[in-house]
């Protein structure tokens, strides 16, 4: 029987242990600024800040949209995330009426690192790596929290002090103001948006599809009424053993995303993915939070750009790969949006040129499609004409 993608990544995450930082039950450092809130047992969570046993400017432990561009490892971005000890205390979503939320709040607002002392009811243990959220150290639960008085983030403050403005709207503001995806994510999990008495904590994993969803079906409307581009394009990127292809079409908007994973665990070749047609998707996605993630990041370049297109996204996680988040595929894919494209004639001559560069056959992505297929119908070229180069392929050295 297949494997889910979920079960695979929970498979490759158990024999992935990562060093954790060692503490007391006591830890005095500082905040990048970050808070998390879980989701089990929801509408009663576990919510809390997240502190490095380390004094001064620890933003970058919590600053995705940073690492790549500063060509961070991913052994430093581990490294960073195992420093984070997460304190938990269990309260109901919709009671922001207290000193402990009023704490988490002023963390999520703050526009620089914050001096934080906390007590545990044990010594904090374990660590949390998937493939929705960002990783973190080890966690136990709060008995005292104390945090300095910080300096707000201006554009974020204007959102907190605007009971009349509903979610979506502060999202998209912020957005459009070029603030950092995450800092906008904290502050929705947080509780700091919203009209009045609807504003609650939102967990973590979900406040971040709810605001890819948001920014992108936005986004989409905006695209949709742009002129469609004229060829076919290709952009490129590697980083953190991740291969992405974005290819665009000259057609309506249309999108697919699939995802390889290769050789991670073992000698496993498996390939998920999901699309949507001109008319866009309803259901949750099938591979989870990364198709947002992408979607989001391609509409973001594509409404810059003011033109629309068809989007299929190739993506081979590699040897080497543990998952981080969905961080991965959004800042992967934005940072591919910001490599020069390449042009060509028609789909067929632009995986051509790249075939050498794919660990797994082409054949295998254009057989376990549904839009990339079917833009193989008609004038395209068969899914026949691409074995010779998957036999060329099969001889390639596993490299990262």
């Amino acid at each position: 029987m297949a494997i889910g993608k979920g079960a695979y990544l929970r498979q490759i995450t158990a024999a992935n242990p990562l060093p954790s930082v060692s503490v007391g039950t006591r830890i005095d450092g500082s905040s990048p600024p970050s808070v998390f809130i879980g989701s089990w047992n929801y509408p009663k969570v576990f919510a809390g800040p997240m502190i490095a046993p380390l004094h001064g400017d620890t933003r970058v432990m919590d600053m995705p949209e940073s690492w790549i561009p500063d060509q961070r490892s991913q052994e430093e971005i581990i490294s960073y995330r195992m420093s984070l000890v997460r304190g938990k205390w269990q309260q109901d979503v919709r009671d922001l009426d207290c000193r402990f939320i009023g704490q988490l709040q002023e963390i999520a607002l703050a526009n620089s690192s914050i001096e934080s002392e906390a007590f545990f009811s044990h010594v904090p243990t374990g660590f949390s790596l998937g493939e929705e959220k960002t990783p973190f150290g080890p966690s136990a639960g709060l008995t005292c929290l104390e945090i300095e008085a910080p300096k707000w983030n201006p554009h974020l403050e204007k959102v907190y002090n605007d009971t009349d403005l509903p979610a979506a709207e502060a999202i998209l503001s912020l957005h459009a103001a070029g603030k950092p995806f995450t800092a906008i994510q904290k502050a929705l999990s947080a509780g700091t948006m919203g009209r009045g008495k609807a504003r609650k904590l939102v967990p973590t994993r979900w406040s971040i599809t709810a605001c890819d969803t948001t920014i992108a079906n936005r986004l989409l409307a905006e695209v949709r009424g742009q002129e469609v581009i004229d060829t076919v394009r290709m952009h490129q990127f590697s980083s953190l053993n991740n291969y992405y292809v974005v290819l665009l079409l000259p057609t309506p908007w249309q999108y697919e995303w699939m995802e390889a994973f290769l050789h991670i665990a073992g000698h496993e070749e498996l390939l998920f993915s999901d699309y949507e047609e001109n008319r866009g998707k309803r259901e949750y996605s099938s591979v989870g939070g990364c198709y947002y993630s992408c979607k989001m990041a391609v509409l973001d370049a594509l409404s810059r750009e003011k033109k629309q297109a068809g989007v299929i996204v190739l993506r081979e996680a590699r040897t080497g790969y543990v998952p981080m988040g969905v961080f991965n595929v959004r800042e992967n894919v934005r940072n591919a949006m910001l490599q020069p494209p390449e042009y060509f004639e028609d789909l067929a001559s632009a995986l051509s040129s790249i075939s050498h560069k794919f660990w797994l056959p082409i054949s295998r992505f254009i057989r376990e499609s549904t839009l990339l297929a079917e833009s193989f119908r008609g004038k395209q070229k068969k899914l026949s004409d691409f074995t010779g180069l998957d036999h060329q392929n099969s001889m390639l050295p596993l490299e990262g």
